[in-house]
């Protein structure tokens, strides 16, 4: 991952709703955007526009099924960032940093209220 890859999907995360609706997906779920705009309180245009630049980041994907399109984390976009955040880390070993950091592992879901 380029610096500048790794500056845009920071950004994407650096929004609030957009970083809801992330650690949403990232508990392994795939979720239409109905249900992720009921789960999150979110009016559907604005969740859209943060799919968009999430997707844009590299960092979530789509995938259409009938008239549903469903999200899902793109783990090779995430672990690109999360290799490239930890690779100077620890002197050149980022599992003292992040132990664990190969295994394969949800933590149960929270879930999260954007709405004010």
């Amino acid at each position: 991952m380029e610096l500048t890859e790794a500056a845009d999907a920071m950004s994407a995360l650096a929004q609030p709703s957009r970083l809801a609706v992330f650690r949403l997906l990232v508990t392994g779920e795939r979720l239409c955007a109905g249900e992720l705009a009921t789960e999150l309180g979110m009016p559907k245009p604005t969740l859209s526009f943060h799919l968009k630049e999430l997707s844009r980041a590299g960092l979530i994907e789509s995938e259409r099924e009938g008239r549903s399109i469903f999200y899902r984390v793109c783990v090779p976009g995430f672990r690109e960032l999360m290799q490239f955040m930890t690779e100077d880390c620890c002197q050149g070993r980022p599992e003292l940093c992040l132990p664990g950091l190969g295994e394969e592992c949800y933590a149960p879901a929270r879930r999260i209220n954007t709405a004010n």
